[in-house]
């Protein structure tokens, strides 16, 4: 299995869930080379492939690439994303570009070289890491939650363009959306408590959950096209504000 984004995080978390359950783990990075590297020898079987995801054409060849190498490729983790600022009065211009293209573009562009070239000897999963702003949008971040909302649009697109496309009918393309599982930006260690309980459960959720549904989803068991929520029920709720900023209202009233 491949994992974009693999050395930190989230990524990091699912690198090791595949890797304890067995698998042999490609753990894609973009700077982060001496925490892929450390990652990788801590798992029975893995190795680290680097390329700049803001690079359609380069990630489509690594792809591409892995295809050749590997008998029986199994998974795909679009885990890589940018999450970066930006205003709902005007989108930034250069914001939105890179967002869209490392958020939206190039992990498309890659699922679909993917199910283009790799072998497995069962079906193929390309799995999205999307968030669970698709259900309860705000207006922050507005440049990642458009492209979140892109990237999640294809998991539908490409489950019903699988025999025009001649892919397996046992393929599948799920999403896997997380709600607030980790420290954002400045946030400090009181603010990340209140803001990962603004959930229906007001608990936190844990980065290993999100580890286990993409395990879970590896498996095939579920129809393609299906979406997991992993959140708490933070998706059920209507948040008007980013949870960073509704927990900076919270401790300050």
């Amino acid at each position: 299995m491949l994992v974009t984004g693999g050395a930190k995080r989230i990524g990091a978390a699912i690198a090791r869930r595949f890797g304890e359950a067995g698998w042999h783990v490609v753990i894609h990075y973009g700077q982060s080379e001496d925490a892929a590297e450390k990652l990788a020898a801590e798992l029975p079987s893995a190795e680290t492939v680097t390329c700049d995801l803001e690079d359609g054409d380069a990630s489509v060849a690594m792809v591409e690439n892995l295809a050749e190498r590997f008998s029986d490729w199994r998974v795909l983790v679009n885990c890589a994303s940018v999450f970066e600022p930006d205003d709902v009065k005007a989108l930034d211009p250069e914001t939105g570009r890179r967002t869209m293209q490392i958020n939206a573009r190039t992990p498309t562009r890659m699922a679909q070289a993917f199910l283009n070239h790799a072998k497995a000897a069962g079906g193929r999963r390309a799995i999205h890491v999307l968030d669970q702003k698709l259900r309860n949008p705000n207006p922050d971040f507005f440049s990642y939650t458009m492209s979140k909302h892109a990237l999640g649009s294809t998991v539908a697109m490409l489950t019903k363009g699988r025999d025009l496309a001649g892919w397996r009918t046992e393929d599948r393309i799920y999403g896997l959306a997380p709600g607030a599982i980790l420290a954002s930006h400045d946030q400090d260690e009181e603010e990340t408590e209140i803001s990962h309980r603004l959930n229906l459960l007001g608990r936190k959720t844990g980065k290993d959950e999100i580890a286990d549904a993409a395990l879970f989803l590896s498996h095939g068991w579920l129809a393609s096209g299906q979406t997991l929520f992993i959140d708490s029920g933070q998706h059920l709720c209507y948040q008007d504000r980013d949870v960073i900023y509704l927990a900076r209202e919270k401790a300050a009233s």
